[in-house]
């Protein structure tokens, strides 16, 4: 775990701006195309991908023997959805819908053995320390593991200053699908009051990077690129970490445009 997460780390505290994917079929065959294609880091989406545990497993597999850093996002901001996942040995966890900072206290917890928090223990056969070959994995674990907290409501883009300032929350990623949903512009998420909300929001996790005085030491910004928000834009306004897409998203649309292009070639050429 701690190769490919140092290195993530360390190009961000350097101020690299990291390009990601989100994995929603939980093909390893694709995580592994993925990671060799040079993605900086892939998030497996367990909020609303097909799988689950059991179905992370091979994606994670897949990706580490590419030293792909990968992120698990969880369906919910819960203590058991967190257990589970740490337990498979991501490099990062992504709470969605934190929408307070008592919420993103308890999910910083919930990645925290006692007495720091409410981890469950049995790292002495989880992947995540090798199954117990890995002496080390306690005193480094906590240090090593991306904590990103997903802020994509009104409630949460008016608390992201709170939100980013509790300790142990080192990214927020703002959402504008669900952001526009809960402003009742589900199907409008470039609409001006959107971007306005987010320009807010973006204003002030940046605001707090700066006011450390340590450049780019955290709390990191990540973002979803939109067709008109692209992946340049968000970086031109400090997005640390940026995703293109989501590879089922890819993937149709490589098809759509491979059969339009068989049947425009039909017509062209009259057969």
């Amino acid at each position: 775990m701690a190769s490919s997460m140092s290195a993530m780390k360390a190009r961000l505290d350097k101020g690299d701006t990291l390009y990601g994917l989100f994995l929603c079929s939980f093909s390893p065959v694709i995580a592994e195309i993925s990671g060799y294609a040079g993605y900086d880091f892939v998030v497996v989406d367990m909020e609303h991908g097909y799988g689950g545990i059991s179905a992370a497993l091979p994606c994670l597999l897949a990706l580490a023997a590419t030293g792909t850093p990968a992120v698990l996002r969880l369906p919910e901001c819960s203590q058991t959805w967190a257990k589970k996942a740490l337990d498979l040995g991501p490099q990062g966890i992504m709470f969605p819908m934190i929408n307070t900072p008592e919420l993103a206290r308890k999910a910083v917890s919930y990645c925290r053995y006692p007495p720091n928090g409410l981890r469950g223990a049995a790292h002495p056969v989880i992947r995540a320390s090798r199954y117990g070959i890995d002496e080390d994995y306690l005193a480094k674990c906590e240090n090593e593991l991306f904590i990103m907290c997903q802020v994509e409501s009104m409630e949460g883009l008016k608390n992201v200053r709170e939100i980013a300032a509790v300790d142990g929350v080192e990214c927020i990623q703002i959402g504008p699908m669900d952001l526009s949903a809960s402003m009742g512009l589900l199907c409008d998420p470039v609409n001006e009051k959107v971007k306005a909300m987010m320009g807010g929001a973006e204003e002030a996790v940046i605001g707090l990077r700066s006011n450390k005085g340590d450049g780019k030491n955290g709390p990191y910004l990540a973002g979803f690129a939109m067709p008109t928000d692209g992946p340049n834009e968000l970086r031109g306004r400090g997005y640390d970490l940026v995703s293109s897409g989501v590879d089922i998203g890819l993937y149709r649309t490589a098809c759509v445009e491979d059969v339009q292009k068989f049947k425009t070639s039909l017509n062209v050429h009259g057969y």
